[in-house]
């Protein structure tokens, strides 16, 4: 038996296992506005609309404060986007800040929505749109026509995570991802399907721990206070 300390056992903070990756989830800044006479512009069948000028704001904004952190000791080993559009944008200040190249990972883009891509969904939600709201009841994806399912949507989103976790055991990336995306990758990490949905606010930073076994721990969800920084 280990001889414990004669002042007894105190209570430590959580460390990461041997080889697990701290993978910041960041997701992108607010989108340009949804109208219904002009559609987003599709990439690969997904709407791709840029940053709205407040988006870039808060790029602005969480870049700061992650570089800052970068600077204070928790270094930051990479930066990863999707291929759509907000996703670099919203990455670019902390790329030029860090002097890095994000690198694309194609499989954590945002769910694909069907019949209700270009921002249709935006609009759906707040004309009222009864199948919008079946959607949120059944927290199913798929209930839009032609849209991607849950399952199949957290598994192309496992496979982007895993390619990052090997390539970086006992590191800190950030990951500038999709609403959708965050919400389907806690859900599968908490096994509560309610998170699917929780709706992570724009540049919000969420923690996922993930080790080469494929464990993974929550550390963190929606945190903002980088948003709430007056201006100058």
């Amino acid at each position: 038996m280990t001889e414990q300390p004669s002042d007894g056992i105190p209570q430590r903070r959580f460390t990461p296992p041997p080889g697990a990756t701290t993978v910041l989830l960041v997701r992108h800044g607010a989108s340009a506005h949804a109208h219904p006479d002009r559609p987003f512009p599709l990439k690969d069948g997904h709407g791709d609309p840029p940053l709205a000028p407040e988006g870039h704001e808060q790029a602005r904004l969480v870049g700061a404060r992650l570089a800052s952190e970068h600077a204070s000791g928790r270094t930051i080993d990479g930066i990863y986007v999707t291929s759509l559009t907000r996703t670099h944008e919203t990455a670019a200040p902390l790329a030029a800040l860090l002097g890095m190249e994000p690198t694309e990972v194609p499989e954590l883009r945002e769910v694909h929505l069907g019949d209700w891509e270009g921002g249709a969904l935006r609009l759906k939600a707040a004309e009222g749109d009864p199948l919008y709201f079946q959607v949120v009841e059944q927290q199913r994806w798929d209930v839009i026509p032609g849209a991607e399912s849950s399952e199949a949507f957290g598994e192309r989103l496992w496979v982007g995570l895993r390619r990052i976790v090997a390539a970086h055991p006992d590191q800190t990336v950030v990951a500038v991802v999709h609403g959708g995306v965050i919400g389907q990758l806690l859900a599968d990490t908490v096994g509560v399907q309610g998170f699917t949905f929780a709706g992570a606010d724009n540049t919000s930073i969420s923690e996922l721990v993930v080790d080469a076994k494929g464990r993974w721990w929550l550390r963190r969800f929606n945190d903002t206070a980088h948003l709430d920084v007056p201006s100058d």
